[in-house]
């Protein structure tokens, strides 16, 4: 798996391959411009496609089994004892990049004071999102240090 050479495509945004740090031939996971919790990472299609029902039953599985890798890692990597995978499928579900991908959240008791409040807040972190991309502007929520560092810390789980 060598993520530095390739190239990713999140819906109509590039990705840095320093972001991403798990890849197979199908499917791509690389961390978030705004974590909710530490851990929380998204699980892509390497096509881009914009509803979860438009996948081929490869591109499901292999999406499926590398959010399954990935969530065990970070469980693990950030002593969480829970997992939350998420997708929102469509617009009207609160998705706003155009591209299948599956939040990955580790969870710690009381990271939220109700469980199902970490929909409340990918919804209201999607929306914030939503409003500050720009295709003609530089992202700027997370620096993109912070965010190679984190990757080549998850990329060492999978060697």
């Amino acid at each position: 798996m060598s993520t530095a050479t390739e190239s990713y495509q999140f819906g109509p945004y590039k990705i840095d391959p320093k972001e991403v740090f798990y890849a197979t031939h199908l499917s791509y996971a690389m961390v978030n411009l705004r974590p909710l919790l530490p851990g929380h990472v998204l699980v892509c299609p390497r096509r881009e496609v914009k509803r979860f029902v438009d996948l081929t039953a490869d591109e499901t599985s292999d999406l499926w089994f590398t959010a399954k890798k990935v969530g065990s890692q970070l469980e693990r990597f950030h002593s969480a004892t829970s997992l939350t995978f998420a997708i929102q499928d469509g617009p009207q579900a609160g998705q706003t990049v155009p591209h299948v991908h599956i939040h990955i959240i580790p969870r710690k008791g009381g990271d939220f004071e109700k469980n199902d409040e970490i929909y409340d807040a990918i919804d209201e972190k999607e929306k914030e999102l939503k409003q500050k991309l720009d295709l003609d502007k530089e992202r700027s929520d997370r620096s993109m240090e912070e965010m190679a560092q984190e990757a080549d810390d998850y990329r060492l789980l999978f060697l």
